[in-house]
């Protein structure tokens, strides 16, 4: 948007304005998909959960069987794994979490929060989308464009290597 209104218009007050509405719909936009997508993906945990909590009161010897097993598959003794899963099933909330965590690998505790997904992908998609408008607030024409240019592709830069530094991957 930036470039192209700059281009247009030699960089006048528009390129301004046109970045800045296109920074606040981006930052809108992004921000209302990562609340819906993280909305969804927390309704199906939690209807995930439902659904082992509607097994293990319907259910719960099967219950009881399957925390056996998984406590088998990792090296528990088949008396010991039995006994410990009968302790579970005896606390259903207990037996549910451990269910939960082994069956689903979810846990009722880190649930994705959407509002903090929310918040964080219109913020960074808002600082992100500013960073070529800013040389149109002190300058115009062909150098704001240049500079524009040159700190977008500068910040760009930084953040792949902030990610290389983080993560360890290229």
């Amino acid at each position: 948007i930036v470039s192209g209104v700059a281009g247009a218009t030699a960089g006048g007050p528009a390129v301004l304005i046109a970045g800045l509405a296109g920074m606040l719909a981006s930052a809108l936009s992004m921000g209302s998909g990562a609340y819906l997508a993280t909305k969804a993906e927390r309704e199906v945990q939690e209807a995930e959960f439902r659904r082992e909590r509607e097994e293990l009161q319907v259910h719960p010897e099967e219950e009881e069987e399957e925390l056996a097993l998984f406590y088998q598959l990792k090296g528990v003794p088949q008396d010991e794994a039995e006994t410990l899963a009968a302790r579970l099933i005896a606390q259903p909330e207990t037996a549910l979490k451990t269910l939960g965590s082994e069956e689903l690998g979810l846990s009722e505790e880190t649930y994705p929060n959407p509002w903090l997904a929310a918040i964080s992908a219109s913020l960074s998609t808002a600082s992100g989308a500013f960073i070529p408008i800013i040389p149109f607030f002190f300058t115009k024409g062909y150098e704001a464009i240049i500079i524009s240019f040159v700190i977008s592709a500068v910040s760009h830069f930084m953040i792949g290597a902030a990610k290389t530094i983080v993560t360890g991957l290229s």
